[in-house]
């Protein structure tokens, strides 16, 4: 059977491809810009983007089961078009459907509960990759991490087992009509964090808590929006306790233990080193 990944490119549709892949099934990668999509060998890699179901054309002719984003482009905005997507997938025979960042009220998440399809939500909380996007460089050219909330608590999920419990729900039944809440093997604080990333490195990383205000300036330096300033005050202010639970899904999932904090900065540690 033939299952195509949305978002192939992506933190976890890269992973997803990998995952199935290394299991021996066929799979068809879905990019923006087929010209940059590094996959494995084997992988068939077509162009197409979910904000635009008329760009979609053949993609998915002969496939089985699909692996969708529920956003669209760089911003993360929602997909508006997810009754399109999924006309499509019911059309083409799909049988199976993940939805990375499902949230039950969305377009496409009220357009699969309508069908028969065995859909499954993943709700990852905090990914571990979001480190790379937020400290690589103040630690690689500083040694440094400045954040507000240093406390704050974070059961922080490892793209590679998101990845893994997607790539079983694509491939195995029972998972239909469910919602999973994926995170890591503990929750750890933002102090703490810094702490074990300097071992990882080999160096000692000084953190630097900031109030919320200096949080604001630092971030709007960074060119953040207001809104989006305001959402991460309030999201790391206010975690919810979904945030910092957790949950044995991945394991429960995959058979494998979810990895670690510890584990995912002994994999980037050069992308932190000077």
């Amino acid at each position: 059977m033939t299952i195509l990944v949305t978002g192939a490119t992506g933190t976890v549709g890269r992973h997803v491809v990998d995952e199935l892949i290394a299991a021996g099934h066929q799979v068809r990668a879905l990019t923006r810009d087929p010209g940059k999509a590094v996959m494995p060998e084997g992988v068939e890699v077509v162009a197409g983007d979910l904000a635009d179901p008329d760009s979609l054309g053949a993609a998915f002719d002969g496939v089985t089961a699909v692996h969708f984003i529920n956003f669209a482009g760089d911003d993360y905005a929602p997909l508006p078009h997810g009754d399109r997507l999924v006309e499509l997938a019911v059309k083409a025979g799909v049988r199976r459907v993940t939805v990375l960042g499902g949230r039950a009220d969305g377009p496409l998440e009220q357009a699969l509960a309508a069908t028969e399809l065995e859909w499954t939500l993943l709700h990852p909380v905090e990914f571990m990759s979001n480190t790379l996007q937020w400290w690589a460089q103040s630690v690689k050219h500083a040694g440094v991490v400045k954040e507000p909330f240093g406390g704050r608590l974070s059961a922080m999920v490892h793209e590679k087992d998101i990845a893994a419990v997607a790539a079983v729900v694509l491939t195995e039944s029972g998972h239909g009509g469910r919602s999973y809440t994926l995170t890591g093997p503990q929750a750890i604080t933002t102090s703490e964090k810094v702490r074990i990333l300097g071992e990882a490195v080999g160096t000692d990383i000084t953190f630097v808590e900031l109030t919320e205000q200096e949080a604001r300036v630092q971030w709007k330096s960074h060119g953040m929006g207001e809104e989006t300033i305001e959402f991460l005050i309030e999201a790391l202010g206010n975690t919810p306790e979904v945030g910092y639970t957790v949950v044995p899904t991945v394991e429960r999932v995959t058979g494998r233990p979810a990895r670690s904090f510890a584990e995912w900065a002994t994999e980037h540690a050069d992308a932190f080193r000077p």
